[in-house]
C-alpha cells in the first residue's frame, strides 16, 4: 500500500477532499444530483514556509484543516437549509457568495478561534478542574495527572457517543467512512468505483478522529513531564501551562498519525488500534451513493490514475 497525499473530511451529505493546494467538496443535492466544488487553497504551512519544519508545520495545518473544515460544512449546510429562501437558491447562492466574500474569512476565523478555545475548555481545562477535586484526598501530583488524563478521555469517548446518536450525525459518519474507503481504494492500487472502494475499510491512519485521540494521549504525557521538571503551585498558572502547551502537543501529534500513517509495521499498527477502536463510532458503512460522491470529489482533484501508474512503475 502506498500513500496517496490525499486526505478530507464528510461534510452535509457530501465530502471534502484536499490534495496540495486544491480542495474539491462534493454534495448530493435534494433533487439527488451532485455538485462539485473545486477551489485553490493555500494553506498557512506553504504561505508560512513551514512545510520541512517539523511540529511548527503540524501546529498550523491543524489550523488550516479547522479552517477548510469549516468554510466546506458550511457551504453544504446550505443546500439543506429553507428551500423557500430565494437566497439559496442557486442564483441567491452565487450573489451572496460574491456578496460576502470579503467578510467570509474574518467569520470563519473567528468562528474557528471559537471552536480552539470552546475544545481547549472541555478537553483540556475541565479534566483538570475535576481531577483536582481529588486533591482532598490524594496528594501525588503523578496520581492527579494520571486522573485528569483518564477523565480527558473518558470526556471525549462521551461526547463521540453521545452525538453518534443523533440521526443526522449517523449519516455524516456514513460519509466519513465514504471518504476513508475511497482513499483505501485508491492506496491499495485497484480501480475508483464504488463497487470496489465499497471492498475496504472505512478506517484510516491519517483520519481526524485518530489525530484527536493522540492528542489526548500525548497531551498525558507532556502534562505529566511539563510538571514533573517545572512545579507550579498556583491554579491559574497551572491552567495556563495547559493552554500554552495544546498548539506543541498539537504539532506533536501530527508528526505521530503522519509517520504512522506511511509506516507499515507493528509499532505503527499499534499506534493507529486506539485511533480504530474511536473509528468504530466515527464511521459508519456507506451506500453506493454515498461512494459515487466521494469519489466526484477526488476526481476533481486528484489523478488517482496517474499516481497507480506511478507506483506500478516504481514497483516494478
Amino acid at each position: 500500500m502506498r500513500y496517496a497525499k490525499i486526505g478530507g473530511q464528510a461534510v452535509i451529505e457530501g465530502v471534502m477532499m484536499r490534495h496540495k493546494d486544491r480542495y474539491a467538496v462534493a454534495v448530493r443535492k435534494p433533487d439527488g444530483s451532485v455538485e462539485v466544488k473545486e477551489e485553490h487553497y493555500e494553506g498557512l504551512v506553504a504561505r508560512c514556509h513551514m512545510t520541512g519544519v517539523p511540529i511548527i508545520r503540524g501546529i498550523l495545518a491543524f489550523v488550516d484543516s479547522l479552517y477548510l473544515g469549516m468554510k466546506t460544512l458550511t457551504w453544504s449546510a446550505d443546500f439543506y437549509e429553507d428551500e423557500e429562501e430565494t437566497e439559496k437558491t442557486d442564483a441567491g447562492r452565487e450573489h451572496r457568495e460574491e456578496k460576502e466574500s470579503g467578510s467570509d474569512k474574518w467569520v470563519m476565523g473567528l468562528t474557528v478561534a471559537l471552536s480552539i478555545v470552546l475544545a481547549i475548555g472541555l478537553f483540556m481545562v475541565l479534566p483538570f478542574l475535576i481531577s483536582n477535586l481529588f486533591r482532598k484526598v490524594l496528594s501525588s501530583e503523578l496520581a492527579l495527572g494520571v486522573i485528569e488524563g483518564v477523565v480527558r478521555v473518558l470526556i471525549f469517548v462521551g461526547y463521540i457517543a453521545a452525538i453518534s446518536r443523533m440521526k443526522d450525525i449517523q449519516r455524516l459518519f456514513m460519509y466519513h467512512g465514504a471518504e476513508h474507503k475511497t482513499i483505501n481504494c485508491i492506496e491499495h492500487g485497484e480501480e475508483l468505483t464504488p463497487k470496489n472502494a465499497a471492498k475496504y475499510s472505512r478506517f484510516h491512519k491519517r483520519c481526524g478522529t485518530s489525530f484527536l485521540f493522540i492528542v489526548l494521549f500525548v497531551s498525558i504525557l507532556f502534562f505529566l513531564l511539563f510538571f514533573q521538571i517545572v512545579p507550579v503551585d498556583d491554579m491559574l498558572l497551572k491552567v495556563v501551562c495547559r493552554v500554552l502547551l495544546v498548539p506543541v502537543i498539537a504539532g506533536v501529534s501530527y508528526e505521530v498519525i503522519q509517520w504512522a500513517g506511511r509506516k507499515e509495521g507493528r509499532l505503527s499498527d499499534l499506534v493507529s488500534k486506539p485511533g480504530f477502536w474511536m473509528q468504530k463510532m466515527t464511521t459508519k458503512e456507506p451506500d453506493e451513493q454515498m461512494l459515487e460522491v466521494a469519489i466526484a470529489s477526488i476526481e476533481a482533484i486528484y489523478d488517482w490514475k496517474g499516481f497507480q501508474k506511478e507506483v506500478s512503475h516504481e514497483d516494478r
